[in-house]
């Protein structure tokens, strides 16, 4: 019989490395949240034309990667290849750009990319993500970027440098398109590159093959063609990361790989991380609703990938148990089945009043109990004979220290959370 392994290139986490993603999930959650971002919980399949009409048909995400299958009524479905779209269907189709702006969200989950797997991409990945939708302000701007921010430096990250540009306005980008393809008409591209082009013309900025690369080192650059209103915002946004001491330099190369990047555009990059050194970036996107339908409201989120993100801490060598707490504070022995009712019901009560707590379950001798207490993690333990049931008095062992303190078992919850 075949033995069954999980599917090439899927990220999994199990114990004991899934309290480190969890804890770095948490942390660049609990960073949306203390801005004032909502949960919005959205499915991990849509409608194929959202994701052409949204992330852009010349991009290598809908061209070359999207997991597509027809379901069974006939329809086209994509598993979501990245957060954007989706949110910005949810809120068209549930009113919320009719409500207070700006509609500041934040989403966590599992995305997709047909990708040849390697270390840190993966064609299962977990992404945290913000959107912030309606206004197009230069704070707003600066706070998408400082919430990001704020979660690496919570984390502990210090090997990371943060990339910014502007794609300008339409005034802005269709000055610099017309140079543009007068650059590229002189290059001796292939067909399927010129394809692209005639598409996006900012796609070959984003072209990793050497070849273009050289080939565009002289391309004009999107920067030296903003308009006055787009330079302005611009030079704000710089000014507000100065101010916060946000470091930054300025990449006037970079247009990421989403077709929808307007204005402010934004990505960090870990330095210990080689090819695949993105940990998360974002932009603005000013015409993604109205292509997709509805208003011609502004927006601008980020991506954070936590899979690269937890690379990046275990590169900077810093997850331990100062860092991530354990989660069980007490692990309760019985000494015989005799008293295994009354463990049972003990851990029982104490799970009821919030102490997180495990038993030494099967019939192991009080050697291999405590070595299961010792690989459990947990910052106390006791074990229970018949004289503690009898006396109602237990020894608390601190797992750490290695010392012991007499206590009530009635008291058990009140002493364990006071340590």
């Amino acid at each position: 019989m075949r033995e069954l392994q999980a599917p090439k290139g899927v990220s999994e986490y199990f114990p004991p490395r899934s309290q480190y993603f969890e804890f770095v999930r948490e942390t660049l959650i609990n960073a949306a949240k203390v801005s004032g971002y909502q949960l919005i919980e959205l499915p991990v399949f849509e409608d194929t034309e959202l994701f052409k009409r949204g992330v852009g048909e010349s991009t290598d995400v809908v061209s070359k990667e999207m997991y597509t299958f027809e379901d069974r009524g006939g329809r086209s479905i994509t598993l979501r290849p990245e957060g954007t779209a989706g949110v910005m269907r949810s809120v068209l189709e549930n009113n919320l750009d009719k409500l207070t702006l700006p509609v500041k969200v934040w989403y966590s989950g599992a995305f997709f990319r047909a990708e040849r797997p390697q270390a840190g991409r993966y064609r299962q990945f977990y992404q945290v993500g913000i959107e912030a939708i309606g206004l197009n302000d230069p704070e707003i701007d600066f706070e998408v970027i400082a919430v990001a921010d704020r979660a690496f430096k919570a984390l502990g990250l210090k090997s990371y440098r943060l990339d910014i540009t502007s794609l300008g306005d339409s005034a802005s980008r269709a000055n610099h398109r017309k140079d543009l393809l007068i650059f590229l008409n002189s290059l001796d591209l292939d067909e399927a590159t010129k394809a692209r082009t005639a598409i996006n013309p900012l796609r070959l900025f984003d072209d990793k093959r050497e070849e273009i690369q050289r080939a565009m080192s002289d391309a004009p650059l999107l920067l030296d063609y903003l308009s006055t209103e787009s330079a302005t915002n611009f030079a704000r946004v710089q000014e507000l990361l100065t101010s916060a001491g946000i470091a930054f330099k300025i990449n006037p190369r970079m247009v990421r790989g989403l077709d929808y990047y307007t204005g402010t555009t934004f990505e960090f990059v870990s330095e210990n991380l080689g090819a695949q050194s993105g940990i998360g970036g974002g932009g603005r996107y000013d015409g993604l609703m109205a292509e997709l339908g509805g208003s011609d409201l502004s927006g601008i989120g980020f991506g954070l990938g936590v899979d690269r993100i937890l690379l990046a801490c275990e590169a900077e060598g810093f997850f331990d148990s100062s860092v991530v707490k354990t989660e069980l504070e007490l692990f309760v022995i019985a000494l015989t089945a005799d008293e295994k009712k009354f463990a049972t019901d003990l851990v029982n009560q104490l799970r009821n009043q919030g102490i997180k707590c495990d038993l030494a379950y099967g019939d192991r001798a009080l050697k291999g109990a405590m070595k299961s207490a010792d690989k459990s993690g947990a910052q106390f333990s006791v074990v229970i004979g018949s004289d503690e049931v009898n006396s109602g008095n237990v020894a608390l062992k601190n797992m750490k220290t290695g010392s012991s303190k007499e206590v009530r078992i009635s008291a058990l919850s009140s002493e364990v959370k006071s340590n």
